[in-house]
């Protein structure tokens, strides 16, 4: 039987306004799925809401639940809902920078046994072998590239069954993207349940199984990518209401980037709200 993260009727305020409204999604395990929208969608509140750094006003979170209240996360505080298996990649990088990338990947391993740390570090080790040679180097000193590889990392080495990864391209060259997108297909395949935000839409679609539109707080468009690629339309109409560009809807390369150079980073773990 497959498992899935259900959010249903979620709404969720900032400064007193509703951002998030009503929104109902899943996220399957052993897929992608793609939430597309124009910048103040409310994409990014929907992912810190999910991982508990918000509160929803009103409306559920459910993990592997068939609607029983075994499996409601909301509201739980962020250790507890990445204890239960969901961790979120929050914009921005936020790393610690002045440890170096081993200590970052032990902060995030803080909750978990000798013997799991140990086998969630082997695993994203083998998903990104370029911080094997990176493990004494502090976190500023990296790459825009190697910054994200390393907060993706910090969410992976514990080996969550859902993951929501806000933003994996922001500010990194194609090069760099086309490095990381094999690493979400195989986190999918192994059997995790990815939500992937994205601002490039062929990134995006390139990799899910399902999508959603998101415009003004709610899901305009729920169903399968391949009808995104097919009608491109879709999409862009979404991102002409805000005056944004989805980005190119066709080809291989994500279209032009800020180049993979060491940038200014935001301090905490990656788990938390800047």
């Amino acid at each position: 039987m497959s498992t899935s993260l259900v959010l249903r009727d979620l709404t969720v305020e900032r400064g007193g306004r509703a951002v998030v409204k009503d929104v109902s999604l899943e996220i399957a395990t052993g897929q992608v799925t793609a939430l597309l929208g124009p910048n103040g969608a409310g994409k990014s509140t929907l992912v810190l809401a999910v991982g508990g750094v918000l509160r929803p006003k009103t409306g559920s979170v459910l993990l592997d639940a068939q609607g029983s209240s075994a499996g409601d996360i909301t509201g739980h505080r962020p250790e507890r809902i990445r204890q239960a298996g969901v961790a979120i990649v929050p914009e921005g990088r936020r790393l610690l920078p002045d440890l170096t990338v081993e200590d970052n990947l032990r902060v995030a391993s803080y909750a978990l046994t000798r013997e799991q740390a140990q086998a969630g570090r082997d695993r994203v080790l083998e998903l990104f072998p370029q911080l094997g040679h990176r493990l004494t180097a502090a976190a500023r000193t990296l790459s825009g590239g190697e910054q994200q590889m390393v907060v993706l990392a910090q969410a992976l080495i514990s080996q969550p069954r859902y993951l929501l990864i806000d933003e994996l391209s922001l500010g990194l060259a194609p090069v760099v993207v086309g490095r990381l997108i094999p690493v979400i297909r195989t986190v999918a395949e192994s059997g995790t349940g990815v939500l992937l935000i994205e601002q490039f839409a062929n990134v995006a679609l390139g990799l899910a199984h399902q999508a959603h539109i998101m415009e003004g707080g709610r899901l305009r468009f729920s169903g399968l990518a391949s009808e995104l690629r097919e009608q491109p339309e879709l999409l862009s109409s979404a991102y002409l209401l805000r005056g944004s560009s989805p980005g190119p809807l066709r080809g291989d390369a994500p279209g032009p980037l800020r180049g993979d150079a060491p940038g200014p980073l935001r301090g905490g773990p990656g788990s938390q709200a800047g």
